[in-house]
């Protein structure tokens, strides 16, 4: 975003909303209302877990949405899910703890946590997910180092930044390996809203799981408007209290203000009608770029095709392109991407590219595409070897 403000260029970079998704008349109305007739409320500190009434609407939403709440559960309203990741990195990790996460993975996360300096394992990802054949090798190898496992990240449903989803099968497998390494998974779900084909399973790890293993989290920046960042915790009462306190000394609490707003949208039907609209939208836009991919990408790139999610990750054929030397490259020619490398725990990746597509318009995305594959093709030289970000992680290449 800092290097695309201000300037005419195709960003299929962030993962920014479709303006046209923004219920803005809705908003406006409920922002009045509220500052009019909840001010004194609305406008007044709160406590740091969150607006009592908020926290239950949110409640009432996940239930509608399929998650699960147990008994013993307890949700945290948090400035964004960015500042979840924050807490969890702050709160779970200690000094060369060791966590586990996808290959590739969101790079905020990797963000998050590495400031806490963990060893930083990473499973492999194909079409069904993260392999867990090669978790539970790693978990064995791990727990033979005496390492302290502190968590597992995964983004099981529209997979950031390769929009694949993992299969209730892998997913139960997965809680089988926590249950008998004695491990908690912290569950990721920005984007399972957005699911574009038929068949494809969307059941959270915390309904499935049996033990109050799952830490879920998810947010509103996708599904109503990232400016009232606005996010949540759902989880076991204990680690809800410690992220709590972990906020409290952050900055208090989340705006109040943007919570009543938030909460007049859940009740008034207004957050299920945007996400309905925005899951239209986005089916269109990756549809095109799909098509452009097919259309204008060098012979021998590879990419999955997202089920749903905002991005499509590119692997490139040849070690010879490194995508973020070549990005001031592709914004001189006026398109923007987020190299893949950043993706990537284990330092790889550096002839990937994530290209967002639910910011630009259908024909922007062509021809930033188009673009893209002009300047790879110039810089393509001698013989091209075929790399892929999941199928590099064959069981006969590990």
């Amino acid at each position: 975003m800092k290097l695309t403000e201000g300037k005419k260029i195709i960003s299929l970079a962030g993962g920014l909303p479709d303006p046209r998704v923004f219920p803005k008349d809705d908003l406006a109305e409920i922002a009045s209302e509220v500052i009019k007739e909840k001010g004194d409320r609305s406008l007044q500190y709160s406590p740091t877990i969150g607006v009592s009434d908020f926290r239950e609407e949110l409640l009432k939403f996940m239930l509608r949405k399929g998650v699960k709440v147990n008994d013993d559960d307890d949700i945290i309203v948090v400035t964004g899910s960015q500042q979840a990741l924050d807490l969890i990195a702050r709160t779970f990790i200690e000094k060369d703890d060791e966590i586990i996460v996808e290959l590739p993975t969101y790079l905020a996360a990797l963000n998050a946590f590495r400031l806490s300096k963990p060893g930083i394992t990473a499973i492999p990802i194909d079409d069904d997910g993260m392999r867990i054949d090669l978790l539970e090798r790693e978990v064995k190898r791990l727990k033979w180092l005496s390492r302290r496992i502190k968590f597992i990240y995964v983004i099981p449903v529209a997979h950031n930044p390769t929009g694949v989803t993992m299969t209730l099968e892998r997913k139960k497998e997965l809680l089988e390996i926590a249950s008998k390494y004695d491990l908690v998974i912290i569950e990721d779900d920005p984007y399972s809203y957005f699911v574009y084909d038929e068949g494809v399973d969307t059941t959270p790890l915390k309904t499935l799981d049996r033990e109050g293993r799952v830490v879920y989290m998810s947010t509103f920046s996708k599904i109503l408007a990232p400016g009232l960042r606005i996010g949540w915790v759902l989880g076991n009462r204990y680690v809800v209290n410690v992220l709590e306190r972990a906020k409290q000394t952050a900055d208090l609490h989340t705006p109040t203000l943007t919570q009543f707003i938030a909460m007049e949208a859940l009740k008034r039907g207004v957050v299920e009608k945007a996400i309905e609209k925005a899951r239209q939208i986005y089916k269109v836009k990756r549809d095109a770029m799909l098509r452009a991919l097919d259309k204008y990408m060098v012979e021998d790139a590879w990419w999955p095709k997202p089920v749903g999610g905002l991005f499509i990750m590119v692997s490139l054929p040849s070690y010879d392109i490194d995508t973020k030397k070549m990005l001031p490259e592709a914004i001189k020619a006026g398109v923007a991407y987020v190299p893949g490398a950043s993706f990537y725990a284990n330092g790889m990746g550096w002839n990937t590219m994530r290209l967002n597509f639910s910011y630009p318009s259908p024909d922007e995305i062509e021809l930033g595409v188009k673009i893209l594959s002009e300047i790879i093709a110039k810089k393509l030289t001698g013989k091209r070897v075929r790399i892929t970000p999941m199928s590099f992680f064959k069981q006969e290449n590990i």
